[in-house]
């Protein structure tokens, strides 16, 4: 069996607002081929570690580590658009779509980079194939999508990217039920493309159903770690994330 490939590593990474410090030594790991998930409530620092992680915030201390092609990226010291480059695609809470342009203009937006512009046609067909309904509405404005048409919309703007590694952060957040386990489908679906995901997420029972394995962030801190399977059996992460 071949041993596992490690292509991100936060070691130790600590962030403030001002004086508010808002990570704490927070370390993880994702290997190749993962779905590795963070799970806790609204306010943890959830989105500041996402935000740390694809370079729009500078970690006080602590290092993270992008590896692709066999190169080690230091993120904490590199532009966000270089991470963007280097294929670490960021999907950020609340879709961020441009809701005055069409659909096929913000998934065109996606495909900016060399490689992805070389290979656009063959993406969009992909894209496609996973959201059917975007083919649908390709010359529609993006504002004018439902809530979870324009989640789709923004993970399929983030695939036409080509990524290496896709973080989401709260795909699930502000949509109904029915629709969210369409978003969790699909996002099983990119896994098995041979995508590695880094998933956040409030909503722990979805999140940890599609993961291999997962981390618990309570203000600011990993407080747990272990195999999806091991997390939904605490006995903790039943009781004040699962609701059993």
């Amino acid at each position: 069996m071949s041993a596992k490939r490690e292509i991100l590593n936060v070691d130790r990474v600590n962030f403030s607002y001002g004086k508010m410090q808002v990570l704490h030594d927070v370390s993880l790991k994702v290997y190749k081929g993962e779905v590795v998930t963070v799970i806790g409530s609204n306010g943890v620092g959830k989105t500041t570690l996402v935000n740390c992680m694809c370079g729009i915030l500078r970690p006080n201390s602590g290092e993270i580590t992008f590896i692709t092609d066999g190169t080690k990226i230091e993120v904490n010291r590199i532009a966000p658009e270089k991470v963007v480059a280097h294929g670490l695609i960021c999907i950020p809470e609340r879709r961020r779509i441009f809701p005055y342009m069409t659909v096929m203009e913000n998934l065109e937006l996606g495909a900016y980079l060399p490689e992805s512009r070389r290979k656009k046609k063959e993406t969009l067909d992909w894209v496609f194939t996973l959201f059917p309904i975007l083919k649908e509405r390709k010359k529609q404005l993006a504002g004018t999508l439902s809530g979870g048409e324009q989640q789709m919309l923004a993970i399929a703007r983030g695939l036409m990217a080509r990524p290496k590694m896709l973080l989401l952060d709260e795909p699930s957040l502000g949509l109904a039920p029915k629709i969210v386990q369409t978003i969790f489908d699909i996002i099983k679906t990119i896994r098995k493309a041979g995508t590695t995901i880094l998933l956040v997420e409030q909503n722990a029972r979805e999140a940890l159903e599609i993961a291999d394995r997962g981390y618990v962030l309570e203000t600011g801190r990993i407080v747990l770690e272990g195999s999806a399977k091991e997390l939904a059996s605490n006995e903790d992460v039943r009781k004040i994330y699962l609701g059993i």
